[in-house]
């Protein structure tokens, strides 16, 4: 796959050769979608928690008798169909959420994306990316050169740029991620993908192996 090289100006400085096995692969929707829900899975809190009638205070004695008063029966003002009763049924934390899924099957879906994202003409390959300080407006001035202002876009850097981070996170719909840390999620909520020519180096020798 050849591809065009743009400088921060947006002009094209160069052509490069990317290697197939990364960004020429046949797209599985099926493979990208399990990995994708896994990922959404591992990073739910599973923080919500309802109480259950046994755990809800109150509701020891039962509010009135059995027979006789013409009410209908009840054993204690906690029961679920009560106002400030128990929920039944309700969300409860001990359940985990996490999925587990094949390093193989991870790594063959991100190539997929990332196949993906080339065909469709939004992954924008740069020769660098490089700010001498942290300022919002260089970023944007960058991202209006490469014609995609305003549209949302994750940059892939190859190392902690701190400059280039502190620049753009003020930036609505533009996220910053080293390119060792990839993930299909992350690259699927964004439209444009921005790849420094290092990053593709450190995509190659992080996950293939």
């Amino acid at each position: 796959m050849i591809v065009d090289v743009l400088n921060q100006k947006g002009e094209k400085v160069e052509q490069i050769k990317l290697p197939d096995e990364i960004f020429n692969l046949k797209i599985n929707p099926d493979l990208i979608h399990q990995v994708v829900v896994c990922q959404m899975a591992n990073r739910r809190q599973g923080t919500a928690h309802t109480k259950t009638r046994s755990e809800v205070s109150g509701g020891g004695r039962k509010p009135w008798a059995q027979k006789g008063l013409g009410r209908a029966r009840h054993g204690s003002i906690r029961s679920p169909i009560w106002r400030h009763g128990g929920v039944a049924h309700g969300p409860r934390k001990e359940r985990i959420w996490k999925k587990k899924i094949p390093k193989k099957m991870r790594r063959k879906a991100l190539f997929m994306v990332l196949s993906g994202k080339l065909k469709d003409k939004e992954l924008i390959v740069l020769d660098k990316l490089e700010l001498k300080e942290p300022k919002t407006k260089e970023m944007a001035k960058i991202l209006e050169n490469l014609k995609i202002k305003g549209k949302s876009a994750i940059i892939c850097l190859p190392k902690l740029e701190k400059n280039v981070i502190l620049a753009a996170r003020n930036i609505p719909k533009v996220e910053t991620i080293e390119a060792r840390n990839l993930n299909c999620l992350d690259l699927l909520n964004f439209k444009y993908v921005l790849l420094p020519k290092e990053s593709i180096e450190v995509i190659k020798k992080t996950f293939l192996k």
